[in-house]
């Protein structure tokens, strides 16, 4: 086994030890135990979902042209990429998919880099852009600079960037450049990072533990609502009162107000419109998506916030409950809170933020204000990696 695991990598141009742990292995080593896996199992149908983006320029090309052999030999090989170059070098035909749907399925060869990236990303679409209007944003607010992860997968590459207050900023970018990453950062979660995020006035968050955080007015609306902001056995009234539990307006926390509690999160229930509470009793897993989410937003803005790091946030959601999320982030912005919002959904960028910066291989390429081109939008989104 062990032979034909050297033989494999070695025909693929991988250095991969077979007695190595997995545990201990980077993401990008890992990555490639998984080519070498499905390959050495002798797959006739592989199916590949952005398999370059951990590699090093000379891995991605040794793999693709082994698999292009593979499919030449009469496998049939599904690559899933935004890297379009790589579209037009390796593939014998291309289908382009946006929101679900296919757009077009057309030979490489008959199509050019540019015109990928049009039906990649559709036309400019007017009506879903803020309206023009003269919008004053306030001064700088945060100063994210050169941040950068620390492990041997760089996903973030000294990155900067600057939020003022009463601005909504969007980051646009293809999924696995680093967006997870900096969400994870700046909110607090475990993240292994060099650099500073400094609050003007506050300090550097890196230092702030969640109750500073909280204290200053940081909202955090993570992409994984169940996982990381909500903890579902818990009832409502509990994960609303998550928030406070800290300040001490509950009184001490072996001895917490429950009648304070829920008639709190009652009233933000209400305000928020939570639909399918039952009882605050009730366990936050049995909430919807949407109701799940607005859970989420009734607590983190049960104070109003000052900076809101919002990622993906009406992933998931239904139209009625993405508009009532995105209702709720304008209003914070026109409240003159700083707003980052990081979507991989180009449509929900060009609605709703007032400059938006494009995220490429762990940092920002490149900026526009509003009204942006999308074109131009999608042609930095794929340019750069």
């Amino acid at each position: 086994m062990s032979d034909d695991i050297r033989a494999m990598a070695e025909r693929i141009g991988f250095r991969i030890d077979p007695d190595a742990r997995i545990d201990q292995l980077s993401i990008a080593e890992q990555q490639r135990v998984e080519i070498l896996k499905v390959l050495l199992a002798g797959a006739k149908i592989l199916i590949l979902d952005e398999p370059t983006a951990v590699l090093t320029e000379e891995e991605a090309e040794n793999l693709l042209t082994t698999v292009r052999g593979f499919a030449h030999e009469g496998a049939a090989v599904i690559l899933v990429t935004h890297k379009m170059n790589d579209v037009l070098r390796y593939a014998d035909q291309v289908t382009i998919m946006r929101s679900g749907r296919t757009i077009k399925s057309l030979k490489p060869d008959s199509v050019s880099v540019d015109e990928l990236v049009k039906l990649t990303v559709g036309e400019s679409a007017p009506e879903q852009r803020i309206p023009v209007e003269e919008r004053t944003s306030g001064e700088p607010y945060l100063n994210v600079k050169g941040l950068t992860s620390t492990g041997d997968h760089r996903a973030l590459n000294g990155l900067d960037l600057t939020l003022n207050k009463g601005e909504i900023y969007g980051i646009a970018g293809v999924g696995g450049n680093g967006q997870s990453e900096l969400a994870n950062a700046l909110m607090g979660i475990p993240e292994g990072v060099e650099g500073t995020m400094k609050l003007i006035g506050e300090g550097d968050l890196a230092d702030f533990d969640a109750a500073r955080r909280r204290a200053i007015g940081v909202a955090a609306i993570p992409a994984d609502r169940y996982g990381s902001a909500l903890a579902g056995p818990l009832s409502i009234a509990d994960n609303f009162a998550l928030g406070d539990i800290h300040s001490g307006r509950y009184g001490p926390f072996w001895y917490l107000k429950t009648g304070a509690i829920e008639a709190d999160a009652a009233e933000a229930v209400r305000q928020f419109d939570v639909q399918g509470v039952r009882s605050l009793k009730q366990k936050s897993a049995l909430l919807s998506g949407g109701n799940a989410q607005k859970l989420v937003i009734a607590r983190e803005f049960s104070h109003p916030p000052k900076l809101v790091l919002a990622h993906s946030p009406s992933r998931g959601l239904d139209v009625k409950a993405t508009e009532a999320v995105r209702k709720r982030l304008r209003a914070a912005r026109d409240n003159g809170a700083a707003v980052l919002l990081i979507s991989e959904d180009l449509d929900e960028v060009m609605a709703m933020a007032d400059r938006i910066g494009v995220m490429s291989a762990g940092r920002i390429v490149n900026e526009f204000s509003q009204p942006a081109d999308r074109q131009a939008i999608g042609q930095a989104m794929v340019n750069h990696v």
